[in-house]
């Protein structure tokens, strides 16, 4: 990894443990709501964008690079969800979209990289 993807690991890091730390305050009606749906889906960004380094072929790198992506998408909604049933204080939420918001200009970075490199390489494996 160089510094720019430790980087993204290191933020992708602290907005799963950010989401772990204000989901204690949910209510317990959620624990299995929208806490649990909340923390995998934010967990998940960080565990597949690590596993794609453990992936030799760059197309099912790329494949776990955009599992990432899709899963801060639904984390992200997730905010938006919790903040509107009013589970999040404002700071907190804003907080959190500002962290969501970094990692996706990030990894989205790193796609496109990644698809440009696949591109200009030919490469279909």
């Amino acid at each position: 990894m160089n510094e720019y993807q430790r980087r993204l690991k290191n933020k992708m890091d602290e907005y799963v443990h950010f989401v772990y730390k204000i989901t204690k305050e949910f209510p317990k009606s959620e624990l299995y709501g929208v806490v649990s749906q909340i923390r995998r889906s934010s967990l998940s960004i960080i565990l597949n964008y690590i596993e794609g380094y453990t992936r030799e072929k760059p197309l099912v790198r790329l494949n776990f690079f955009e599992m990432s992506y899709g899963y801060l998408v639904e984390s992200d909604y997730l905010l938006d969800f919790s903040y509107k049933e009013n589970y999040l204080q404002e700071e907190n939420y804003y907080r959190g979209k500002s962290l969501s918001k970094e990692i996706g200009a990030m990894l989205w970075t790193e796609i496109s990289n990644l698809k440009k490199a696949l591109s200009d390489k030919k490469i279909t494996k």
